[in-house]
């Protein structure tokens, strides 16, 4: 597991590409807000999470399984990393920041739909 990339996986890159083509300038990782959002756009008091569907446990997803070797390991810690993900909503969002989730598998499918997503929540914000 040492060996998984939680920072600049290939959906976050592609997506960091295409905001920065289209003017929006972000932080990255920003280490004072909970959770180091993926994003971080100060301007819009907006962060973007960009989820693996495994990890984090995209619901209906096909990718976001249970293994079935260590079957008990994997439950307690995934239901762990959803919970810890609904507890940094909360408290980001009490901090009144907008909080945007990306599925990994959105990216692959559809990256079109998932950028006016993002522009459309950020023009949202600034109104």
């Amino acid at each position: 597991m040492s060996n998984i990339k939680n920072q600049n996986t290939k959906p976050e890159l592609l997506i960091r590409s295409l905001l920065h083509k289209m003017g929006y300038r972000f932080r990255l990782h920003r280490k004072d807000l909970p959770g180091r959002p993926d994003l971080v756009l100060p301007k819009y008091k907006t962060v973007i999470f960009i989820h693996g569907c495994f990890w984090h446990q995209h619901p209906n997803c096909k990718k976001a399984t249970i293994p079935k070797r260590n079957r008990e390991f994997w439950l307690k810690k995934l239901t762990r990393n959803m919970e810890r993900d609904q507890q940094v909503i909360e408290e980001l969002e009490s901090m009144g920041w907008n909080i945007i989730i990306i599925w990994e598998c959105q990216v692959k499918k559809n990256i079109k739909e998932v950028m006016d997503k993002i522009t459309g929540q950020l023009i949202k914000n600034v109104f």
